[in-house]
């Protein structure tokens, strides 16, 4: 497991009839708990990051145990978050990773550590980056250099289910609760001049996609602390998925509220 836990078995369901299995089922679907979080939008150089920035404040919120915290500062954000530490976030001690086959060259050394540090990721890690390449190729287009999907965080408990009056074990995935965010990748290339329209114009861009980002992070705390009563007392795990499209009125609404200021009238 990625938390580390076991499976969950309960008692032996007897089906009496369809209607109370069906009964059953409608309870369960209505005690999922979906969190709605705003819309990102990032270039595509710092898409990866701030989902990574994402996902992981909420694992961290939501473990199932004690984990110890572990402090990330974005390469290409004005942030920091917190998310599960693990044995592979231990820098070695010359805080580069090394090679017993030697020293490598000075113009490969940077993507000789990159790889190195691929090889040591940790189950966690892995699951994530691995989800969110997954997603990534989900995207689908909504205009000229957008792409966009619905990114979904689900956490759910693994019941044991019977049938054919228990002649039959059959595992289940009980969702409890669903992150979903809405995610527009902006390919438009970035003005790469040095005159002051394109340095303004660079700001702009990395202003706005930090706004967001911070936007997202305020928003998982906020919810996270709202509602715990649906969280089960039980060892749990969790999948990262393209989530259903959202209503196109919700999607407008939110591309309108999170576009930033164009006119300060206060200065």
């Amino acid at each position: 497991r990625i938390w580390g836990g076991n499976r969950h078995s309960c008692a032996s369901i007897l089906l009496h009839s369809a209607l109370r299995f069906g009964r059953r089922r409608l309870r369960r679907t209505m005690n999922c708990q979906v969190y709605q979080l705003p819309e990102l939008e990032t270039a595509t150089s710092g898409t990866r990051e701030a989902l990574q920035a994402i996902i992981h404040t909420i694992l961290f919120i939501r473990s199932p145990g004690p984990v110890a915290p572990h402090d990330v500062h974005c390469e290409s954000f004005q942030t920091t978050y917190t998310r599960i530490a693990t044995d592979c976030d231990r820098p070695p001690p010359n805080g580069r990773y090394s090679s017993p086959r030697g020293r490598a060259p000075s113009g490969r050394r940077h993507h000789h550590d990159q790889q190195l540090r691929d090889y040591h990721k940790s189950d966690l890690d892995r699951k994530v980056d691995d989800s969110i390449e997954s997603f990534l190729r989900t995207l689908a287009p909504i205009g000229p250099e957008l792409m966009k999907g619905n990114l979904a965080v689900s956490f759910f408990e693994r019941r044991c289910k019977n049938k054919l009056f228990g002649l039959v074990n059959q595992e289940e995935k009980v969702v409890w609760e669903q992150w979903i965010l809405r995610v527009v990748v902006n390919n438009t290339p970035r003005p790469m001049g040095e005159d002051e329209a394109s340095v303004i114009e660079r700001q702009r861009i990395q202003d706005t996609a930090e706004g967001m980002l911070k936007a997202v992070l305020l928003k998982v705390f906020e919810l996270a602390g709202s509602e715990t009563d649906h969280i089960p007392p039980v060892m749990y795990d969790f999948e990262i998925s393209n989530a259903k499209k959202a209503d196109d009125r919700d999607e407008v609404y939110s591309r309108v509220s999170n576009l930033p200021a164009l006119i300060n009238l206060g200065s």
